[in-house]
């Protein structure tokens, strides 16, 4: 995947956001970041985000807020800690990227796949896998659509992919917890999207 890049303008920078993030607890990790790309080297998505970690942290420190917050990258994250473990500095590049979902979903940013995987569990009470992808991929990239069909295709056929969703008993009950949850705060607004 090619790395987007953009011109961006002095007035669109926001130098407080890296001290609000390294204010945040776990945040304060990226201060000692010395943009080595270990991070970058170390990830096994990072061709597939549009910016890779290490180019994260650069942004934010240049005060890229919407970018950063737009950005893929933290999503593309698959917790497999290489980042962490290769780090010259320690700093916990998966906990980081915790951080820069949370903060996007809160600010009704990039949370789309999220969100959607909160509306199905809630509405059927498991994942029904087909249409997460179908609506994550509408919201995101619905150029890259056809490119999965024949890999659906493939788990149909070998019963890995239903066609329906399956509803758990007691939906009813998770549902009174889901708004529950959202009533005192816990869970986001967009879960019950």
């Amino acid at each position: 995947m090619t790395h987007k890049t953009r011109v961006v303008r002095q007035e669109d920078l926001d130098p407080g956001f890296f001290d609000f993030f390294t204010s945040l607890p776990g945040g304060e990790q990226i201060l000692s970041c010395i943009q080595c790309g270990t991070c970058s080297g170390s990830c096994p998505f990072a061709n597939d985000m549009d910016h890779t970690p290490r180019a994260i942290i650069a942004m934010m420190r240049a005060g890229m807020v919407e970018d950063v917050l737009n950005s893929t990258t933290p999503y593309y994250c698959a917790s497999c800690y290489s980042c962490a473990a290769r780090c010259p500095r320690d700093i916990n590049i998966t906990e980081v990227m915790y951080l820069l979902k949370n903060i996007s979903q809160l600010k009704g940013k990039y949370g789309s796949f999220y969100s959607i995987f909160g509306a199905l569990t809630r509405r059927y009470g498991r994942m029904f896998e087909g249409e997460l992808m179908l609506r994550a991929m509408l919201k995101t990239d619905p150029l890259k659509l056809p490119g999965f069909t024949p890999l659906g295709i493939r788990m149909f056929l070998k019963g890995k992919l239903k066609p329906l969703p399956s509803l758990i008993a007691g939906r009813g009950e998770l549902q009174r917890l889901y708004d529950y949850a959202q009533e005192a705060g816990s869970v986001g607004r967009e879960v019950g999207s």
